[in-house]
């Protein structure tokens, strides 16, 4: 960072550049201790979750073929007020008892809100409910029951008269969060910039001056000359020799002790 004559602030690339270049060893260290936290965070701190998924489909029977078709559009167009149902207390309550008798599951119908998800493709009559918990076995458990229990419900609610299940839960013990790979990608991340962002800090803090130009060239000030070397010897007697570039030997010049 330089200053011109007019008091503005000027940043130099390439300094900053240098200034990277010289402090690589400490940002390699702030990248190394952001990949420790994140690793720590990931394998210690974070509790690992599971999630299983239940394939419903919901398809109403028909005596013939155009009434078949009209059924299945009316299907299609009523995916949304499914979706809706799915998550409602009506349809979630009963699961929470039952899971909880079974599992002694702890949640409740908000949690159990927040933690599945709803999904369908285009043109589909089939709805994916996928569950997230800390328990693999206690997720399948539980979107395996909103399955049962929405197809009690649903008939009575809009008399639809066949809903299936087509591909049950099954506990899945891979978990499906923290991800590990990530969160070490991001730790690693965060960490090299940590350790960029201090190196550049303390470039542009530097106020020192490096060399002549940003005396002559920025300040526009005249340099009188320059010091390349003191040495001081106890057999002068407290006298010092400037040694400059041009000449070996420069006479002593008397130094007041401090």
């Amino acid at each position: 960072m330089n200053e011109n004559a007019s008091g503005e602030t000027v940043i130099d690339l390439s300094s900053l550049l240098m200034a990277l270049k010289k402090s690589w060893v400490s940002i390699i260290v702030w990248g190394i201790v952001g990949l420790l936290a994140s690793l720590v965070v990931s394998f210690v701190i974070m509790t690992p979750k599971y999630s299983s998924t239940i394939d419903i489909l919901v398809n109403q029977k028909a005596d013939n073929t155009q009434m078949q078709y009209t059924a299945q559009q009316a299907d299609l167009q009523a995916i949304n007020t499914y979706q809706d149902v799915l998550k409602k207390s009506v349809i979630l309550a009963p699961v929470v008892k039952e899971v909880r008798q079974k599992d002694n599951y702890q949640g409740t119908v908000a949690s159990l809100q927040d933690n599945m998800t709803i999904s369908n493709q285009t043109n589909s009559q089939v709805i994916s409910v996928t569950v997230t918990d800390t328990n693999a076995y206690t997720a399948a458990d539980l979107a395996n029951t909103i399955g049962e229990v929405f197809s009690r419900k649903i008939k009575k609610m809009m008399k639809v008269d066949n809903v299936t299940v087509v591909t049950k839960a099954k506990a899945n013990t891979n978990a499906v969060s923290p991800k590990k790979g990530l969160n070490a990608l991001i730790g690693l991340a965060v960490g090299l910039l940590v350790g960029m962002a201090l190196a550049i800090i303390k470039e542009i803090t530097d106020t020192t001056v490096k060399d002549t130009d940003f005396i002559t060239k920025d300040l526009g000030l005249t340099s009188l000359g320059a010091v390349y070397h003191i040495h001081s010897n106890e057999d002068d007697f407290g006298l010092v020799k400037v040694i400059d570039k041009n000449a070996q030997n420069v006479a002593p010049e008397k130094r007041r002790r401090v």
